[in-house]
C-alpha cells in the first residue's frame, strides 16, 4: 500500500513539475522581448527551479516513499528533464504565441 501511495505521489509530482515548467516557459516568453532570451532562460532557470522543488518534495516531504527507481540519475531525469521537455512542448506547441493573442484596449 505504501508503494502504491508512493507511485501515485511521484506521478502527481511529475504532473506538478510539468505545470511549473509550462508556466515558467510561458512567463519567459511573455516577459522577454528577444527571440532567444526565453529559450535560454527556460533551459537555465527552469531546471534550477525544478531541482529545488524536487529536493524539497522528495527530501523534506518524503514524496515517492517506497518507490525505488534504481539510480539518482533516473530520479533527476524523471522529475526534472521530463517535466521540462513536456512543459516547454505544451507551451510552444499547444498554447498560442504571445504575438498572436490580441489584448483588449484598456484606454
Amino acid at each position: 500500500m505504501l508503494a502504491l501511495f508512493g507511485f501515485v505521489s511521484l506521478v502527481a509530482l511529475v504532473a506538478f513539475h510539468t505545470l511549473i515548467a509550462g508556466v515558467a516557459t510561458r512567463f519567459f516568453r511573455l516577459r522577454l522581448n528577444t527571440s532567444w532570451g526565453s529559450v535560454v532562460y527556460t533551459l537555465v532557470l527552469t531546471p534550477m527551479l525544478l531541482l529545488l522543488s524536487m529536493l524539497v518534495f522528495t527530501g523534506v516531504l518524503n514524496v515517492g516513499a517506497g518507490v525505488n527507481l534504481g539510480s539518482p540519475t533516473l530520479v533527476v531525469a524523471l522529475l526534472v528533464a521530463l517535466p521540462l521537455v513536456l512543459g516547454a512542448a505544451i507551451d510552444y506547441l499547444y498554447v498560442p504565441s504571445p504575438d498572436d493573442v490580441e489584448l483588449p484596449d484598456t484606454s
